[in-house]
């Protein structure tokens, strides 16, 4: 079990530092859609910041592996949802972004939610599951990413009108969520055959599953998805939305789907239930524009121009 919280806050710091590579080699790059994949792939590939960022990710998701092998999948997404407050200290200390005091409230309140589900735990109950019926898991993930694809188009869609105020990224952040979240139960249903023997038959096992698949389609959507989005909006708001969407997707869901058990107790089924409704309501309340910056003020002294 301490293996597996070692693998989850190893997965938080790979997670935030490539998060904050990636957004920071976009920030040098030509603006990147994903109408346009091949060039945007063109372009990531030709920076080193940006490979460097991506092989930070690579290895998050090889440490969640490793935890979704020890814990339960709602006590892993509570560790996971941890790597915020790094993520957040990264993006002020190496991009200079700056969270404004509402985002703060409304991180602080997802935190608060998350830590309601963590509540909601029993560690002596609590079972790791090693799979789960392939049709229940496609009839959750399937209408999910369809989901996420039409949220971000439609985000695309707001964003290409230029008398429209800039985006926040809460939409882009649920979005690639959704798919982030398929993936994470691609991940836990790829964990059940992860084995030290009989690996051939475990391997056709696995090709036979829809975790593969699943994770081709989450990770190549997710990849170009993530990348427009990161570059459009900021890291410190898109990321935390995008985990808060992802964890408890996860938690919820993949609970349900594996098998692992819902709390009998009322008390911790309220503080579950509970947790999930405050962490929606959040979402939903969050500015979806950014404020328009002051324009600066003249210097002391200087002329007011007029027209003639």
């Amino acid at each position: 079990m301490w293996w597996g919280v070692a693998s989850a806050l190893l997965a938080n710091i790979l997670y935030s530092t490539g998060f904050v590579l990636e957004k920071r080699a976009l920030g040098s790059l030509p603006r990147v859609t994903v109408r346009q994949p091949a060039r945007l792939l063109r372009l990531v590939l030709g920076s080193p910041l940006w490979i460097g960022g991506s092989l930070a990710l690579a290895a998050g998701f090889a440490a969640q592996l490793a935890v979704y092998r020890t814990l339960p999948i709602a006590a892993a997404q509570g560790i996971f949802v941890s790597g915020l407050v790094l993520l957040v200290l990264l993006s002020a200390r190496l991009l200079g972004e700056e969270t404004t005091g509402r985002e703060k409230y409304a991180i602080g309140a997802i935190l608060l939610a998350l830590l309601m589900v963590v509540l909601s735990l029993d560690e002596t109950d609590d079972t790791v599951s090693r799979g789960a019926p392939y049709v229940l898991v496609l009839t959750v993930c399937l209408p999910s990413l369809a989901l996420g694809v039409w949220l971000y188009t439609s985000a695309e869609r707001r964003a290409r009108h230029r008398h429209r105020l800039p985006t926040t990224g809460v939409d882009y952040g649920v979005a690639v969520g959704l798919l982030y979240g398929v993936s994470s139960l691609a991940i836990k249903g790829v964990s059940g055959y992860v084995t030290t023997s009989g690996v051939a038959d475990a391997l056709l096992a696995l090709l036979r599953s829809p975790y593969p698949y699943l994770l081709l389609f989450t990770g190549a959507f997710g990849l170009v998805m993530s990348q427009a989005a990161l570059q459009r909006s900021r890291a410190s708001l898109i990321v935390p939305v995008c985990t808060t969407v992802t964890c408890l997707f996860t938690a919820v869901l993949g609970t349900l789907s594996f098998g692992e058990a819902l709390p009998d107790d009322p008390l911790r089924l309220a503080l579950r239930v509970a947790g999930t409704a405050l962490a929606v309501t959040v979402l939903l309340s969050m500015p979806k524009h950014d404020a328009p910056r002051p324009a600066p003020l003249p210097p002391v002294g200087a002329k007011e121009l007029t027209p003639p």
